[in-house]
């Protein structure tokens, strides 16, 4: 393994900040196969892709050391691109109170933040073929491991997300505010990236990390960066859902939101999904408008008017 730091920046207080590129590099001196980089860290409240990220490279370690030819092309990590919002467990960066992944393109307005996730966007641009980006949902929103691709980009991304052993492939639509995330400015650039939620941030679920650890390394294996030969389990072929075949469930009044079922759970329809409550009021019971797989749910009991509550991947297009 091979460790660069790609920029360094100095801050008013304390160390610099630092982004670390790990790169695990093709066992021959040739053009490597494949050069595959996974981001961690954009958001400092997201953990999981961290330890993902930790996961894989105590495999590549333990492959280097045992058996180097397997790598047929070159593996990237970058474990921890907003080291400052992770030394204090937030999503926006703590001196600016910006969100990094807010910054990509040439329509920010110039900032140090704009500059380092400009030095990032160009190494990554420089060493990638392929790129994972990890993320988590907030603290609102429990989210069934997940694969997002924004509408147009689907033809090239499907067949790379299938590998990745995630419940479900969900098509998104396009929005602007996509334009300036570090995943649609990489797809712009072709260079095909996924973008994969893994739960919920500030947390580590081992039962949605761990598949996607392994999801990882088969398709590292399917690309062709890595030869593995036949260690890598079975991976669980994913729900594709279009942009129409989703049912979102909102709050119609505030209150509490107290959840009686767990992601993943396939609903049918009128099926009850949780209580609003409110003291003083009539309870509310909140129940699946449609039939279909129950893939975001409330965490966080707390919510105002209108706020989200559960999106469901129906079969069909669904129409409120």
């Amino acid at each position: 393994m091979q460790s660069q730091c790609i920029l360094s920046v100095q801050t008013p207080v304390g160390p610099p900040v630092e982004i670390i590129r790990h790169t695990y590099p093709a066992a021959q001196s040739t053009q490597p196969t494949k050069r595959v980089s996974l981001v961690a860290g954009l958001h400092g409240d997201e953990l999981a892709g961290l330890y993902i990220c930790h996961r894989l490279m105590e495999t590549l370690k333990n492959l280097e050391a045992q058996n180097p030819s397997a790598f047929k092309g070159e593996v990237h990590v970058y474990p921890a691109v907003n080291p400052h919002a992770l030394e204090t467990g937030t999503r926006l960066w703590p001196f600016f109170s910006a969100d990094i992944n807010r910054t990509f393109g040439e329509k920010n307005t110039p900032s140090l933040v704009a500059k380092i996730s400009a030095a990032l966007l160009d190494d990554l641009k420089s060493n990638s073929d392929l790129v994972v980006d990890f993320h988590a949902s907030n603290l609102h929103l429990m989210e069934l491991p997940q694969i997002r691709i924004i509408k147009n980009f689907e033809k090239k991304l499907i067949p790379l997300a299938k590998l990745c052993n995630v419940r479900l492939i969900w098509i998104h639509p396009h929005a602007e505010i996509f334009e300036s995330t570090l995943g649609y400015n990489l797809n712009q650039a072709n260079i095909p990236t996924l973008v994969i939620e893994t739960g919920i941030c500030l947390r580590i679920n081992k039962n949605y990390c761990d598949p996607i650890v392994q999801g990882i390394l088969n398709l590292l294996q399917q690309t062709g960066t890595l030869d593995l030969g036949e260690t890598i389990a079975e991976v669980a072929s994913p729900k594709l859902v279009q942009p129409d075949h989703v049912a979102m469930v909102h709050a119609r009044s505030a209150g509490l939101f107290v959840k009686q079922m767990q992601v993943g759970k396939m609903l049918t329809a009128g099926e009850k999904i949780g209580d609003l409550i409110d003291p003083g009021r009539a309870r509310e019971e909140v129940r699946a408008p449609c039939a279909g797989l129950l893939f975001t749910l409330r965490e966080h009991p707390l919510t105002g008017k209108g706020a989200p509550l559960a999106r469901i991947a129906t079969e069909k297009p669904f129409t409120p």
